[in-house]
């Protein structure tokens, strides 16, 4: 099954957010599929339904969320700390599709947001850049409720973001703003709690870990595997062709990021890397080559629409993909 694909249109007006998302700007642009569980269809469908839709123009990217919530519920005010303590949403950004250098924001619904830059996944002990700032990003929450007040039953919370395409402009690795037919990497987390009502207030359910409800599954609970994220197509004119180059390429990654999942194994039982394919249950026709700092591997595959490619891998799970003629 391919990650999620979403067709984002071109909004040509003035932003104007107002916490409607079916009126304004934002009757331009399409729903999502409702999220699902992060592990997706072995776990219980969430209780209460959480979708987004995406709009884009010369200057920003827009994203608009709304969460159903019975019990709308935020105590975090400092920019940059930990929003995932509460419940909050979230959203995952790596435009060139390297599994490198992509962005993380969150939100609650006090509107405080954590904005940073991760060089490289933490599997491969990455470390988040919390210096990282966003200049000009833009963001409106709209209670549909009482915020911390348990008397009552909320109808939930929606949220509305500007991002500017100055912020991929150093580490996005594309060009910025996209052009017609690019495609991206992104996906949405939405962390929930369980709580109880104490003491005319709420409070975290002692013990219990949070959930995480995302747009498009990653079969295991871990938003940090960028290979796994859905796919945003820019566009003006509407229509989605990709999906046969999409099953391909995301097969391709597949195959590219299990061999480095065995090369991790490989290492850790012999200390060293491994430059036999076969071994490793490669793709016929997959290369491998050593260096003092861990491996590169280069794996062929067919897209129906560019022919021949290759994919390759590095030991800090870099993905880089490449026509066949192309690649070193």
């Amino acid at each position: 099954m391919i990650p999620r694909h979403y067709s984002c249109s071109y909004y040509a007006g003035n932003r104007a957010f107002t916490g409607d998302l079916d009126a304004g700007m934002w009757s331009f642009a399409t729903w999502t599929d409702t999220f699902v569980d992060i592990e997706g269809d072995t776990q219980p469908v969430p209780p209460v339904a959480t979708r987004v839709k995406m709009l884009w123009n010369g200057a920003y990217l827009f994203i608009g969320a709304f969460m159903e919530e019975p019990h709308l519920w935020a105590t975090l005010t400092e920019h940059d700390c930990v929003i995932f303590q509460d419940n909050d949403f979230e959203i995952f950004i790596d435009p060139d599709g390297d599994c490198h250098n992509y962005f993380e924001i969150e939100i609650n619904a006090l509107n405080t947001t954590w904005d940073l830059h991760l060089p490289k996944p933490y599997r491969d002990k990455g470390s988040a850049r919390n210096e990282w700032e966003i200049p000009g990003f833009a963001s409106k929450v709209t209670l549909h409720g009482t915020l911390n007040d348990p008397s009552d039953t909320d109808r939930g919370w929606t949220l509305e973001a500007a991002i500017p395409w100055s912020a991929f402009e150093e580490y996005g690795g594309v060009r910025v703003p996209p052009a017609e037919g690019d495609l991206w990497r992104i996906n949405f987390s939405r962390v929930e709690w369980d709580l109880n009502i104490q003491d005319g207030g709420y409070q975290k359910v002692p013990g219990r870990a949070e959930h995480n409800w995302v747009w498009s599954p990653m079969g295991v609970v871990d938003m940090h595997r960028p290979e796994r994220w859905g796919t945003i197509f820019f566009t003006r004119h509407g229509g989605f062709a990709h999906l046969p180059s999409l099953e391909a390429e995301q097969n391709a990654r597949e195959q590219a990021i299990s061999l480095y999942y065995s090369q991790k194994a490989y290492h850790a039982k012999h200390g060293e890397w491994c430059d036999d394919a076969a071994a490793l249950s490669a793709p016929s026709g997959t290369s491998i080559s050593l260096s003092q700092s861990g491996f590169r591997a280069v794996l062929p595959w067919m897209d129906p629409t560019r022919g021949a490619m290759t994919i390759a891998v590095t030991e800090d799970s870099r993905l880089t993909i490449k026509q066949a003629h192309d690649a070193q």
